[in-house]
């Protein structure tokens, strides 16, 4: 779980990860989130690097299910703090999954369907929703008119979220390709993993995600959030 960035979008204040939802961090929420599904069995947090001590104290102060939580340092990247939180896994966890801080109320159900599909043969997996707007592609032009370039067709889009699974050699092979070729001056870094997976030739498949598994990254993110959480509190004392 890459938990490094800072966030500036949500306003001034904690990393975004430690905001808190509900009187608990995001980055709580999260963990749990992982830590219910019984395909789970170890959590890695890739922290910020000058906050470690402080996001162990924190997990340590939530009840986490009995599952084995670690916390290391993330990088200046999501990609880097990825790489960095796969190499402190231990080496037999053949399927590993890569879950977004920001996104704190996904469904268990979705974690589940995740590692099965991975456990099932599949070496890159990622939930994901349809569109309910029409996309247009753009010419970007900040601050100004943007003419559109097309409409791609909506049926065959999808929104993707997270966590998304992988064979563990999988990840692994990408990561240390991407950096390589990072080393070298080539592409920037992706923002999803499933990325990586697909510029190296490997083949991603998408499962159903859940509209409840969305990314709280602006204000507005965290009051849906915030009414999320009060009615699972309301009906199941989650």
């Amino acid at each position: 779980m890459p938990a490094a960035g800072r966030g500036e979008r949500l306003g001034p204040g904690a990393p975004k990860a430690l905001r808190e939802l509900g009187g608990v961090p995001l980055l709580v929420h999260a963990v749990r989130a992982l830590a219910r599904s019984r395909a789970v069995g170890l959590v890695v947090v890739a922290a910020p690097a000058d906050g470690v001590a402080e996001v162990v104290g924190l997990l340590d102060s939530h009840g986490l299910d009995g599952k084995d939580v670690r916390v290391v340092a993330g990088g200046a990247t999501r990609q880097e703090s990825v790489r960095l939180g796969l190499a402190a896994i231990p080496a037999d966890v053949e399927i590993v999954l890569v879950h977004d801080a920001a996104r704190p109320l996904v469904p268990v159900e979705v974690v589940d369907a995740v590692a099965a599909a991975v456990r099932a043969g599949a070496e890159a997996v990622v939930p994901a929703v349809p569109l309910a707007d029409t996309v247009k592609r753009v010419e970007p032009n900040r601050g100004g008119p943007e003419p559109v370039l097309d409409t791609p067709d909506r049926a065959t889009l999808r929104a993707v979220q997270t966590p998304q699974g992988f064979r563990r050699e999988t990840l692994a092979e990408v990561h240390e390709k991407a950096l390589t070729e990072e080393a070298a001056g080539g592409l920037p870094p992706v923002t999803d993993d499933a990325g990586l997976v697909e510029r190296f030739g490997g083949r991603v498949v998408v499962v159903p995600g859940h509209e409840e598994a969305f990314k709280v990254t602006r204000p507005l993110d965290l009051v849906l959030a915030e009414a999320v959480l009060a009615r699972r509190r309301a009906s199941d004392g989650y």
